[in-house]
């Protein structure tokens, strides 16, 4: 199913972020992962783009077989990081040829030490040009796109942030997938002001759950959201306790995905991290049971 039909039946969109392995282990455990998470019947899996494309061809093999062998849908990121316009295109085509339907389309980070971004001699700059790319040459793919309700770090202002997420809608994005947040009044007020900018495309709020301390801090450092106090309180108080932090996450994450299916949200995305125990305890505690999301 693509993105642009996913969200418009009424159907609530579950939805679930992994990323490719580095090991045979590692392979093992994303798919006793997916394999547990699938049971849920997600709309889509998504699979990352590593830093610099260095997975990109994996990232269309591990689509391919989340399609073929695990009878789910697959939705590729994809990013402007380090490619021309041809090697773009070219990328495109492959997947195409595997049966992939969905883009996630997504600008990529600077390289490892730089301060900013910069394109590839004959590629793209932003986000919003990879989007008209797909849409001009794949025009039935859909296409999701990155959201920011604390406001993309390198934006100038809160304005300026909203503005380019409305030229990507403009370009030919079909839903808004979120950066992570824990406040969902960062989220409430993103969305107000999307509709007030003539954003009328599904928003996905991006949701991950905390199942270790120190993991989520390195996590949030990168991406400056803000990390409510009384949840950092609870989680150093545990910092000696796995188990603990493990419970507290889980809990915290079952009540601001109540919350946010309360305000009516057309659905939600997981960042999983190839993990599938939280999941599964937030997706049986929302009453998504196996088999029957």
């Amino acid at each position: 199913m693509r993105i642009s039909e996913i969200y418009r039946s009424g159907t609530f969109g579950l939805s679930v972020e992994i990323f490719p392995p580095k090991s045979e282990s590692g392979d093992a455990e994303l798919f006793r992962t997916l394999e547990d998470l699938i049971r849920y019947q997600p709309a889509f899996v998504s699979c990352t783009y590593g830093a610099g494309g260095s997975t990109s061809k994996r990232t269309i093999e591990l689509c391919d077989i989340i399609q073929k062998q695990l009878q789910t849908t697959a939705t590729a990121h994809f990013t402007c990081v380090g490619s021309t316009r041809e090697q773009l295109l070219a990328w495109l085509q492959e997947a195409a040829d595997v049966g992939i339907t969905n883009i996630m389309a997504l600008r990529g980070d600077p390289p490892k030490g730089a301060e900013t971004f910069v394109p590839a001699d004959g590629g793209l700059k932003y986000a919003s040009e990879l989007v008209t790319l797909i849409r001009e040459n794949f025009p039935d793919m859909g296409i999701g796109v990155a959201g920011y309700p604390e406001v993309h770090p390198e934006a100038l202002t809160p304005q300026a942030d909203l503005e380019n997420l409305k030229r990507k809608i403009d370009a030919g994005g079909d839903a808004v997938y979120t950066q992570l947040f824990f406040n969902n009044e960062h989220f409430y007020r993103f969305r107000e002001r999307c509709g007030q900018a003539g954003i009328d495309c599904p928003i996905i709020p991006g949701i991950m759950p905390i199942t270790e301390f120190r993991r989520i801090q390195r996590i949030m450092s990168m991406c400056s959201s803000e990390f409510p106090a009384d949840l950092v309180n609870r989680l150093e108080a545990a910092q000696d306790d796995l188990d603990d932090q493990f419970e507290i996450g889980v809990e915290y994450a079952i009540n601001q995905c109540q919350e946010l299916i309360d305000s009516g949200v057309p659905g939600m995305h997981f960042y999983v991290l190839n993990r599938s125990q939280a999941c599964k305890r937030i997706f049986d505690a929302l009453g998504w049971h196996e088999d029957q999301a």
